[in-house]
């Protein structure tokens, strides 16, 4: 069952998906609608998913679930992926890649290795006060104060210290 994302409560579940490279507009729409589709089929055992997602910066698809009206959990999260995987294929996107770093530089977001990140910290190309997506996250109200955050604030604050 798809609900707008704002009308989710704060503790809903949250799935941070990252694209390597921005969705063009007509890919979006097309995101949004294979996504809006899946999420209203979305069940659990036979139960319906209360459940929505949101595109963010054209580079991230967010998928969220209420977890209060029906937990979510092993195949119904495999479906929530073979989603994914279907838009990666379809696009020639890659979004399940954990090992890449968004961040933010004054005009833009990118995206990188996690060895290039380290290499960047170490070079002091970045610091600590750079704003990072700390995917880890895994509420609506952690996007909405952990997501954005500066490194020293993250996981991210790693980097620095060595």
């Amino acid at each position: 069952m798809y609900v707008p994302y704002n009308q989710l409560p704060d503790n809903a579940r949250v799935w941070i998906y990252q694209s390597n490279r921005k969705f063009t507009p007509e890919e979006e729409l097309q995101i949004s609608e294979l996504t809006t589709s899946f999420v209203e089929q979305w069940t659990r055992h036979g139960e319906n998913v209360k459940g929505s997602f949101v595109i963010k910066y054209h580079q991230f698809l967010i998928i969220a679930v209420d977890q209060d009206f029906v937990e979510v959990s092993g195949c119904s999260i495999d479906a929530s992926v073979k989603l994914v995987q279907q838009i990666q294929n379809l696009f020639k996107l890659d979004m399940l890649n954990k090992l890449t770093i968004a961040y933010k530089t004054k005009d833009d977001l990118q995206i990188v290795s996690m060895a290039d990140f380290t290499q960047m910290a170490k070079n002091q190309t970045i610091d600590k006060q750079t704003v990072v997506f700390n995917n880890m996250v895994n509420t609506k109200k952690g996007i909405e104060e952990q997501w954005e955050v500066a490194a020293k604030d993250s996981w991210h604050a790693r980097f620095f210290n060595a």
